[in-house]
């Protein structure tokens, strides 16, 4: 058997966020999007609908629908995504307030409560 040599592979801490280390400019819409999307297939999962009837649900076509669960989200903007929330019976609250650390600029930040 022959020896490997061992060597040191560099790693780099992420920033938390792959869109902005893969340098993307639209990080921030792009994470938005995501969080936005991944509610919006849990919930068409959990309630087991095909995509020709979330399509009817949704207000859209069915290729729209599956480019929605491949995410292949730049046809659809945050406010179309949150539409899609509200029409599965979901409430989106927006919140504006100061940041909380010293941070240049401000945050977007998606958080999704579980129906009881």
């Amino acid at each position: 058997m022959a020896k490997s040599k061992s060597r040191k592979i560099p790693i780099e801490v992420g920033s938390g966020n792959a869109f902005v280390d893969l340098g993307f400019p639209d990080a921030e819409e792009r994470t938005t999007k995501v969080a936005l999307a991944v509610e919006i297939l849990r919930i068409l999962k959990e309630r087991g609908l095909t995509q020709a009837t979330a399509a009817k649900l949704l207000g859209v076509n069915q290729p729209k629908v599956s480019a929605l669960v491949n995410y292949r989200l730049e046809g659809f903007s945050v406010e179309r995504l949150m539409t899609f929330l509200t029409a599965l019976g979901r409430d989106v609250d927006i919140t504006i307030r100061p940041r909380r650390s010293s941070r240049s600029a401000g945050r977007i930040q998606v958080a999704a409560e579980r129906a009881s």
